[in-house]
């Protein structure tokens, strides 16, 4: 039944799958010290879920098994719109004319409908196949944490970064997970290969990750851009660079990620104008083609008042580093 799963996982689209048992791991009980040390920031809906993320069968007692799910979204497309001069890293700095960075996973269609569709359907297959048998599929829509049954399912460890890396595909992964009544033979978990590695940790403008695997949202410039709905402190803003929405920094950098596989899947492709946009560009879609422009994308998340005030400190950010490139021409 196991290959069965994994191979109709495959046939509906997915790129990866595997299964763990439903039960609590080791990494559910760094969430209880993460959310109680405040890093979670306002993210204040993990607090009132909290003992269902630590256990699954919290979440749906008859639970036996987990199916878990990943979908690539690594798009095959340029770094900078300059190929003769790019930036450091892809979502850092970029040269030239004032430019705004959305995070890969949001250039396209909003991965949790592009999941969800294909979890239910592979849910309707298995309790098709096996009489009696029920799946409950999740993709960031409940109380569990895919990335922890990722990790004990054997699609990859759980990196410095926090995110999964597969060593073929690399981080640039939708998760989703399907707990189902079904007693499974699981896979065996992970291991990790992150090795000495601190690129992640370096590169960090914001010096988010504060250890290896630690990551203080309050200072993540993706928590900031999304999440996060008051004013983002100066000092933070200031590094938030070039970021509209999103931050992509600490995969950048991965080593994994230099040779990893991409996609054609055209739900992930960028939408016209969510590409490294001329922040003028951007301004006047979003004054004159919100919401409509913005229908069932990850942006939307942050609404139109948020990616406005992410707008004008990318502004800000650019109106700076431009004075400052005026500045060392003047003294040379």
């Amino acid at each position: 039944m196991e290959l069965w799963v994994k191979q109709k996982s495959l046939e509906m689209g997915f790129d990866l799958a595997g299964i763990c048992p439903a039960q609590q791991f080791r990494e559910h009980l760094a969430l209880q010290d993460w959310v109680a040390q405040g890093m979670h920031g306002t993210m204040h809906y993990l607090e009132k879920n909290l003992s269902k993320r630590m256990d699954p069968r919290a979440v749906m007692p008859e639970a036996e098994s987990i199916i878990v799910c990943a979908v690539n979204y690594n798009a095959e497309y340029p770094y900078s719109i300059d190929v003769t001069h790019p930036p450091p890293t892809p979502s850092h700095r970029g040269r030239g004319e004032a430019r705004g960075w959305i995070s890969r996973y949001a250039w396209g269609d909003d991965y949790h409908d592009t999941l969800q569709e294909k979890l239910r359907a592979l849910c309707r297959a298995i309790e098709q196949k096996v009489s009696g048998s029920y799946c409950k599929p999740y993709v960031d829509t409940g109380p569990v944490m895919e990335r922890v049954f990722a990790k004990n399912a054997g699609l990859g460890w759980i990196g410095k970064n926090t995110c999964v890396i597969h060593e073929k595909i690399g981080s640039w992964l939708f998760l989703g997970a399907i707990l189902t009544t079904l007693k499974l033979r699981p896979d065996d978990p992970a291991t990790d290969h992150c090795g000495k590695c601190r690129a992640c940790l370096d590169a960090c403008p914001t010096q988010a990750l504060t250890a290896p695997h630690q990551l203080d949202a309050r200072k993540c410039i993706a928590y900031l851009t999304i999440e996060y709905k008051g004013p983002i402190d100066p000092p933070l803003a200031r590094k938030m660079g070039q970021h509209l929405y999103g931050c992509d920094i600490c995969q950048d950098v991965c080593p994994w990620n230099r040779k990893a596989k991409t996609t054609n899947n055209p739900h992930f492709q960028p939408r016209p104008g969510f590409f490294h946009p001329k922040l003028t560009d951007f301004h006047h879609q979003l004054m004159e083609g919100y919401p409509k422009e913005f229908k069932a994308s990850p942006l939307k998340r942050a609404k139109k008042e948020g990616l406005l005030r992410n707008l004008a400190i990318v502004q800000a950010n650019a109106s700076l580093i431009s004075s400052e490139d005026r500045d060392t021409a003047f003294s040379n």
